[in-house]
């Protein structure tokens, strides 16, 4: 008898989904060519649904030509060529499943729950009836001079930097900035970069003909001593809070970052991932405030703190590298659109920026307490153990088990939890520590919570 969890099928619609259950267990090989399908009465009376639900299933996979039906004999599976096994992701961002699942505690973080719609529209009304024709303009190739100007105050403000606006380049997005950083750098360089780590990154620059090399990361980041005689010469490193480790770069090994950087050729690019929101102290000073020999590249976005689809990141260039970039590649037009450049200008400038922030902070550390109050009121909280929760928007969580994490995964994915671990992000094995749970919070639903820990407790035996 045909069995599928109709509760599974997050926002679809029951036939659609048991459509696609039958039509992927044929596909598969798991029905047969031939082999009879139950009748419409007796599936609906086993799943627990509609014999409508069920006959708008068989109808979509009639015409298709999944099944055949016989004059009182009922539906039978039509000969169809299998479909090849799909190729496996290389890690959580190679997924690209469109089902809804009932629990999701890797998510992609957020930024969205208090975007602030009324001020937003209100300054950009404003642009629209102050700029006028101006917006129509193509803005220059490293974004408006306003945008710069109100970003370089900002990084003096909040992050004790000095970026000359004339060093500051506006993109769409961190992936456009390093397909500009590895064209200004050159693909001739060696690339290193964290192991486990943000694996797009590495895609992109080995994409552009770069090679690259993993560096493993413990306790406090990269180890200096492995850089030496690698034959490296790009170190792309995440220093404040690394993902997806959460760990922080001592200032004695930063100190020694800056150290082999100092060799010829040598650059470093610091991804400063979700600086913004830390939790208990002041924010970490950047490596590129501390760098006097200008060999530092600083990348930040506003996708995180503000709205994904806001696509406006940026990118430090030291002063050297600055000439270079507008001999260079200066013929790039900008990517961002001016309306959109001209209204961030606004909300930094205003100070909606700096109470957006101060706002959000509370928000997600009220979020991650009661998420850590969830796993502690749990099955799992004798045999887990939370790690690095006091910055960014995902922590770790260290799981007391035997079982493999693919194992875990895969359970998961047959009770609808989706799950990601340390290991997923990881390039070479054993450079990331197994059973250990990567939380993004945001997203989680808080009222399921407390049955998905039930459940993966009862996984860990």
């Amino acid at each position: 008898m045909l069995t599928y969890d109709l509760e599974q099928r997050g926002k679809l619609a029951r036939y659609d989904y048991l459509y696609r259950c039958i039509k992927g267990d044929i596909l598969a090989g798991r029905l047969a060519a031939g082999e009879k399908l139950p009748s419409k009465r007796t599936l609906a009376a086993h799943l627990g649904t509609a014999v409508a639900t069920v006959e708008n299933a068989y109808a979509q996979l009639l015409a298709e030509g999944y099944l055949f039906s016989e004059e009182k004999r009922g539906y039978f599976v039509s000969p169809v060529e299998r479909a090849p096994a799909p190729a496996p992701p290389t890690g959580p961002e190679g997924e690209r499943e469109e089902r809804g699942w009932w629990l999701d505690l890797r998510g992609s973080g957020s930024g969205t729950e208090g975007f602030p719609f009324s001020v937003w529209a209100r300054l950009t009304r404003r642009v629209l009836s102050e700029r006028g024709e101006e917006l129509l303009r193509a803005t220059p190739h490293s974004g408006a001079p306003e945008l710069r100007r109100a970003i370089s105050r900002h990084l003096y403000q909040f992050r004790g930097m000095e970026a000359d606006p004339e060093r500051i380049v506006v993109g769409a997005g961190t992936e456009y900035l390093y397909n500009l950083i590895v064209q200004l750098l050159g693909r001739e360089r060696v690339y290193g970069l964290e192991d486990p780590g943000y694996t797009k990154a590495e895609r992109i620059y080995a994409l552009n003909g770069a090679r690259c090399l993993s560096l493993p990361v413990d306790g406090g980041g990269v180890p200096v001593e492995g850089l030496e005689g690698s034959g490296l010469q790009v170190l792309h490193i995440s220093p404040n809070h690394q993902f997806p480790t959460g760990v922080v770069t001592p200032i004695a090994r930063r100190q020694g970052v800056l150290r082999w950087a100092r060799g010829e050729g040598r650059y470093v690019i610091e991804d400063d991932y979700d600086s913004e929101f830390r939790f208990t102290g002041r924010p970490i000073p950047t490596l590129q405030s501390i760098d006097r020999e200008g060999r530092v590249l600083y990348v930040n976005t506003f996708s995180r703190t503000l709205a994904p689809s806001l696509r406006i990141s940026y990118l430090v260039l030291p002063g050297p590298l600055a000439d270079l970039y507008r001999e260079k590649l200066g013929f790039y037009s900008c990517t961002v659109p001016a309306i959109e450049q001209y209204t961030l200008a606004l909300f930094l400038e205003e100070g909606y920026f700096d109470a957006h922030l101060n706002r959000m902070r509370i928000f997600y550390r009220n979020r991650r307490d009661r998420v850590v109050d969830a796993i502690q009121a749990s099955p799992l909280a004798g045999r887990c153990r939370v790690l690095r929760a006091e910055a960014g928007l995902h922590f770790l969580l260290r799981l007391d088990t035997e079982r493999e994490d693919g194992q875990l995964k895969e359970r998961g994915r047959e009770a609808g939890i989706r799950l990601s671990f340390l290991t997923d992000f990881q390039r070479l094995p054993g450079r990331a520590a197994p059973h250990t749970l990567v939380l993004n919070y945001p997203g989680i639903d808080l009222e399921r919570l407390p049955r998905g820990l039930e459940l993966l407790a009862g996984w860990l035996a």
